[in-house]
């Protein structure tokens, strides 16, 4: 009686420290003991990109096999923490735990001392506010320049005898700093002087008259024309850094394995592979 006890207690030690079952051959990979099947995958793929993903290279789908695995993580987060329902789309649960982060809000000091610290990226170089007529020939090219050399004013020659698209708003060509224009042409427009008509210049296109109608210094924004775009920059920032800390506590909580052999590419992503089936 003794030995069959015995033998039934040592059956339950082996049993409790049995491994767990061989994941089937649809499966990709575990998060926290859990099968995820390869299906699954191939239905975030179609979602996301249209397609089931066979035209991508291995790196590529790699990198998404990444994504979706980092998002189930996440889900399974925000379910252990009551945020969502069972069942949520996964980028729900991401949002519901972005949401539930504790974050101050971003006040006008920080903004300023954002603007201070990066005033440079707020730079705009010298601009000029440009003037174009363009003309087929030579010829028509030398008569504009005569008109405008006699007086009349840049938008009513380049309406009557200009054949650019922007004949019919007096050649308007908009603001442009030096790095927007031909590098061909560039420096020749800017060593022009307000109200001085260029030479007809032979382009590509025909010839072509430029006049400066101003020049804007180069200048920093103001705060106050930025402030929504560094309230918009901090936010984000700090949105990535909230999402980066919840990645690494998902990833510390559920244990991750890769089924690589079950994939129809190869894997070369960041979590680690196991191969279940080759374990003596």
């Amino acid at each position: 009686m003794r030995r069959r006890s015995l033998a039934v207690l040592a059956l339950a030690a082996l049993a409790a420290c049995a491994s767990p079952p061989l994941p089937g051959t649809d499966v990709l990979g575990r998060i926290g003991g859990e099968d995820v099947r390869y299906a699954e995958f191939a239905r975030y793929l179609r979602a996301n990109l249209g397609e089931s993903g066979g035209s991508l290279e291995s790196e590529a789908l790699s990198g998404m096999l990444d994504q979706f695995v980092t998002e189930r993580l996440l889900a399974r987060l925000a379910l252990e923490r009551k945020l969502v329902r069972p069942g949520v789309a996964a980028a729900s649960a991401v949002e519901a735990l972005l949401a539930a982060e504790p974050e101050a809000p971003l006040t006008d000091s920080a903004i300023a001392a954002y603007y201070a610290a990066h005033a440079g990226d707020f730079r705009v170089p010298e601009q000029v506010e440009l003037l174009g007529l363009r003309c087929d020939d030579r010829a028509a090219a030398e008569r504009a320049l005569r008109e405008l050399a006699g007086g009349a004013t840049f938008a009513s020659v380049a309406r009557r005898l200009s054949s650019g698209p922007t004949a019919a708003e007096g050649g308007e060509l908009g603001t442009l700093a030096h790095d927007d224009l031909p590098a061909d042409l560039a420096d020749r427009i800017f060593a022009l002087r307000p109200g001085e008509p260029s030479p007809p210049l032979a382009t590509e296109e025909g010839f072509q008259i430029f006049e400066i109608a101003r020049r804007i210094p180069e200048h920093v924004r103001p705060l106050a024309e930025v402030h929504e775009q560094i309230l918009r920059h901090l936010g984000g920032a700090r949105a990535d850094r909230a999402y980066a800390r919840l990645v690494e506590e998902a990833r510390s909580r559920y244990a991750v394995q890769v089924f690589d052999r079950n994939l129809p590419f190869v894997y070369r992503g960041k979590f680690p592979v196991s191969r279940p089936y080759e374990n003596p």
